[in-house]
């Protein structure tokens, strides 16, 4: 088995081996892969975070040992739009949600490569209330089908990152965050941090957001943005009228 990490700050995974195909997700600077298989100009992978496959450029990728896959550090998360790394003098922004593992407080190395790294970055569990303050850093980043960062995200981009930022594993599509954690009866129930799910005419999850207190949800839907929202649904402050059907609140943590 071969395995890699991420050396840009944003790789696209895609549906297939192709340029064209659909971007089902992306992988950010420091996440660890599996190598499932290898083609001249593609090599499809699996994240170990959450399993998601799909194909990369492997130039995007660089092939670490075994030792180095499972070395035990501790994953630290960039928790600000502005942090950067450096390789041989040269800058790279890296997106909220960028992984860093290792001992030394400013460089990381990546194989063969080494990488020195300035910013904001955190590391173990956060409470309900941190995770929307890390989800508020998101705000007005645009909405993009498959992102996972904060040049563009999804729905449940955002809200696996955030809890993936503040110590926690959900799955990466709203459905599978929909079957997970306990379903609360009553939107007055629900607490800063909980997950919102909505659905379309056919009873299908569609959209997910996090509550963050007040009445109010946390969302991407265009852009990431604050709306109210009551037993109907989010009621959007632009259009003046509901854009989604609430389904279910679940409590994750």
């Amino acid at each position: 088995m071969k395995y890699a990490i991420c050396q840009v700050s944003v790789a696209p995974l895609r549906s297939e081996a192709r340029d064209s195909s659909e971007m089902v997700s992306q992988v950010l600077f420091g996440e660890r892969l599996i190598i499932l298989e290898e083609l001249e100009k593609w090599t499809k992978v699996q994240l170990t975070f959450d399993g998601y496959e799909g194909w990369l450029d492997p130039k995007q990728i660089i092939i670490i040992s075994e030792e180095e896959y499972h070395n035990g550090l501790i994953d630290k998360f960039a928790i600000n739009p502005y942090n950067h790394a450096m390789e041989n003098g040269l800058p790279m922004t890296l997106t909220i949600g960028a992984e860093v593992r290792s001992l030394n407080e400013s460089k990381i190395k990546i194989g063969s490569k080494c990488f020195e790294y300035f910013g904001v970055y955190t590391s173990g569990k956060k409470s309900k209330d941190q995770l929307v303050e890390i989800a508020k850093a998101y705000l007005n980043v645009p909405y993009l089908w498959g992102g996972k960062s904060s040049f563009g995200i999804d729905c449940s981009g955002l809200t696996q990152q955030v809890y993936k930022i503040g110590g926690y594993k959900i799955p990466r599509d709203a459905y599978q965050q929909a079957e997970i954690g306990e379903v609360l009866s009553f939107v007055e129930e629900a607490e800063p941090g909980d997950l919102a799910f909505f659905d379309n005419a056919e009873g299908r999850i569609i959209h997910v957001g996090i509550m963050c207190g007040n009445g109010k949800i946390l969302h991407a839907h265009g852009k990431v943005r604050i709306d109210p929202i009551d037993t109907n649904g989010i009621f959007n402050t632009d259009s003046q009228k509901y854009s989604h059907k609430l389904r279910c609140i679940r409590r994750i943590i």
